[in-house]
């Protein structure tokens, strides 16, 4: 009986260590790629040949200008720091449109780039 018992034991002890020991299966891998809309828009069959005159956003907040081009179909919008430090206009309610290339009621594709200049409030 005892070495009964301790063959039992043995049997056991092995199959719960072999147990412990397995593998867990394989995780599945997941890669989540964001896009980010073209910088400078190819032109598109609703778009080309297509004119307009550039609204006059000078003065405005940063994001209504914006908002003002978007409306007039005006979509190839680029801006920048007007005061050459090279600052991202992070929050587009915190700065004035100060200059816009081309100027106001210059007639052009709706493909054409448009660059507003801005200043932070309180810049000078």
């Amino acid at each position: 009986m005892k070495i009964l018992g301790k063959t039992l034991f043995g049997l056991v002890t092995v199959g719960v260590v072999v147990t412990g020991c397995s593998t867990p299966p394989p995780r599945e891998t997941v890669t989540v790629t964001a896009t980010q809309p073209p910088v400078n828009p190819s032109p598109t069959s609703a778009t080309r040949g297509k004119t307009v005159a550039v609204p006059n956003v000078v003065g405005m907040v940063h994001q209504q200008a914006q908002d003002t081009m978007q409306a007039a179909g005006l979509r190839n919008l680029a801006e920048e720091d007007a005061t050459g430090r090279g600052r991202l206009l992070l929050n587009d309610r915190n700065w004035k449109v100060v200059s816009q290339e081309p100027a106001a009621g210059t007639v052009v594709a709706l493909d054409t780039r448009i660059l507003l200049k801005s200043k932070k409030d309180g810049d000078r």
